[in-house]
């Protein structure tokens, strides 16, 4: 398969003394290829607390949690909502630029508009999402029952984090392209998601900063969190 994403050898990647300790410690590197799946909008809003979320450098953030943990990293997907151009042209041109930038990295995106929903249509959409991806029934049936009420009904429904819990059971169980999935996300809905990749024998991560980082989330499965120290090292203007 032809990968979309450029690996470090072109990277100046730049570790906090504990990962060199522990590079330099020889930590194995094993053949288990991981993705990356960024939930993009709990990305941004966590780490504005911290930083610009521009500043920091997603193939960096990625890259430092893989070699932490030992995986070959295979991809990077970002997830995100994009405003509508009726909502302002300023931030609709921002958005589309920002992506641009992720797109030319080799990082795959995957966007949804703003829009909102009545619970019946918010149903049909999710049903028809789930039948678009063309499922054996046995799969189907498991999808339905663990996605179908991921989305919090109280916001603008995007799709996104059903999109997200869908790929990551299709990329790590049906369409078997990693052995291991890296959610950069704080948000325990998708907990049915990780449980489903993790009983099928498939590896499962969470990554977030400390805010807004769900104790449910970190209870249930392997959880690394990204500490302001790590994120300097993970700046676009870092040297």
């Amino acid at each position: 398969m032809e990968k979309a994403y450029k690996f470090q050898e072109n990277l100046n990647i730049h570790l906090s003394p504990r990962y060199d300790s522990m590079r330099n410690a020889g930590l194995p590197i094993t053949s288990k290829k991981a993705i990356v799946f960024f939930d993009a909008n709990n990305w941004y809003h966590n780490l504005k607390k911290f930083f610009n979320p521009n500043e920091v450098d997603i193939v960096k953030i990625s890259e430092l949690i893989c070699k932490q943990k030992g995986y070959k990293l295979e991809e990077i997907r970002w997830y995100a909502s994009v405003p509508n151009i009726e909502d302002g042209e300023n931030m609709y041109y921002k958005h589309i630029s920002f992506l641009s930038q992720l797109k030319k990295q080799g990082i795959k995106i995957i966007t949804r508009k703003l829009q909102k929903f009545s619970n019946k249509e918010l149903l049909k959409n999710k049903k028809e999402l789930i039948e678009s991806l063309e499922l054996c029934n046995k799969c189907k049936q498991i999808v339905e029952a663990s996605f179908l009420d991921l989305a919090d009904i109280k916001k603008k429904e995007k799709g996104i984090d059903v999109w997200i819990a869908i790929d990551l059971v299709r990329k790590s169980i049906i369409e078997e392209e990693c052995h291991a999935c890296i959610l950069i996300s704080g948000d325990a809905d998708f907990v049915p998601a990780m449980e489903l990749v993790s009983n099928n024998g498939n590896e499962i991560l969470s990554a977030s900063v400390p805010f807004g980082y769900s104790n449910e989330l970190r209870s249930k499965y392997p959880y690394f969190i990204i500490r302001k120290e790590t994120l300097m090292k993970c700046l676009k203007r870092y040297n």
